[in-house]
């Protein structure tokens, strides 16, 4: 491993998970970093709201949209997606970082963290689950697969991966300049390392690249 500023070989730090990190904390997270939050709202069989943040969240497939996250146990946001097959993805912005944060309580199943988060529970127009109003870019789902987690050797672990088809998407139009969805103009907060850090999205790092319009040569 070389330096792409100098060319010079890195100092680097290597270790096996396994074994343990001997660092003060796992990097692991903070290096697949800044992630977008799974803000996933869903309802139980009852008609109880949820709403709970997930820090392992992205896009797994363009056409037709398909989005997952994962919970790390079972968790609320689970079992309704399981059960009522629909759950709704919506967007944390810098103002809703407070909120957000409160719903990632440890509260029991009967409370419904919209009210306790101060949220408006928004009508969906497809799926039963209801939306964070506030929010103003939402994605409609409707739950595809729940893919349980397995080790090296098949041993199982306690995540399990909830894909979802996007049906229907609500997009606050002051996003939208000539029809093109502008990201930083939104203000995602993203999530970092570490029990607290996230990040903010500064339009002026923005940079562009085109794709090579033939293959890449490899050796």
């Amino acid at each position: 491993m070389t330096d792409d500023a100098t060319g010079a070989p890195h100092d680097t730090h290597f270790y096996e998970p396994g074994s343990g990190t001997g660092l003060p904390h796992s990097p692991f997270n903070a290096i697949i970093a800044p992630r977008p939050i799974g803000w996933i709202s869903s309802q139980s069989a009852e008609g109880v709201p949820n709403v709970a943040p997930f820090s392992f969240f992205n896009a797994f497939n363009y056409e037709p949209p398909i989005i997952g996250f994962a919970s790390n146990g079972p968790k609320d946001t689970l079992a309704n997606a399981e059960t009522t097959g629909e759950f709704c993805w919506n967007l944390v912005t810098d103002g809703l970082a407070p909120a957000m944060n409160s719903t990632s309580a440890a509260v029991p199943p009967d409370v419904d963290e919209f009210a306790v988060a101060g949220l408006t529970p928004g009508a969906s127009r497809i799926v039963g689950a209801p939306h964070v109003a506030e929010s103003p870019v939402v994605f409609e789902c409707r739950t595809t697969q729940v893919v349980p987690l397995q080790t090296l050797t098949g041993t199982g672990t306690e995540t399990r991966v909830v894909f979802g088809e996007v049906v229907g998407v609500h997009i606050a139009r002051r996003l939208l300049v000539d029809g093109i969805y502008q990201t930083a103009l939104a203000k995602p907060v993203l999530r970092a390392g570490g029990p607290g850090d996230y990040f903010g999205l500064d339009p002026g790092h923005k940079f562009t690249m085109q794709r090579p319009d033939g293959p890449v040569a490899t050796t």
